[in-house]
């Protein structure tokens, strides 16, 4: 079965987050078509970016890089679970795709962003610029949480357009997991 990483990309105090990633790993060990992992990037704790060489080189010096990259590495597809701040995606997510190179190749990437406004789409569409330049492969489908009407107070109630997103994009996580496979070395 392919390893799904849900990737937590906010280390902010009062982040929702994780809330949000605990909805969707439900929803992705429900489709069972995942060995479901749930990575926080505060818990994960990486510096910003501090190795001497270029992540291309794959020559890693300090243990922290050679775990993130072990960790990485174990995966067949990625959730990016992202905030929207300031139009952008997060710092601390940029510095953690940045830390690697080959260990994203051929891998596919879905997004559920959140935020106030805009559910985070703009922060979504920036960072597929971004992956797909480490040969990831971004996903049309994709899940969107209006915080104002899907989250009271700490509870998120995710709503049937976010479920059906949910499941499209779990679906097209499955097939493209297994087509890309063959690609990764």
């Amino acid at each position: 079965m392919p390893t799904l990483q849900i990737i937590v990309a906010s280390t902010r105090p009062g982040r929702v987050g994780p809330t949000v990633a605990e909805w969707f790993a439900k929803r992705a060990t429900d489709h069972g078509g995942f060995d479901v992992q749930v990575i926080d990037l505060a818990e994960v704790g990486l510096p910003f970016l501090d190795e001497p060489e270029h992540p291309s080189s794959g020559d890693y010096v300090h243990q922290h890089t050679k775990d993130w990259s072990a960790t990485v590495s174990a995966a067949d597809a990625f959730v990016f679970v992202m905030p929207e701040y300031n139009f952008g995606f997060t710092a601390p997510l940029k510095n953690a795709i940045d830390f690697l190179y080959r260990e994203w190749h051929y891998k596919p990437v879905g997004f559920v962003s959140y935020g106030m406004g805009s559910a985070g789409i703009r922060a979504v569409q920036m960072l597929k610029q971004v992956v797909t330049t480490l040969r990831m492969v971004p996903l049309t489908d994709a899940v969107t949480v209006p915080l104002l009407q899907n989250m009271d107070g700490e509870v998120l109630r995710p709503n049937e357009k976010m479920e059906n997103a949910a499941t499209a994009m779990l679906d097209e996580l499955a097939k493209l997991a297994g087509a890309l496979a063959p690609l990764r070395v």
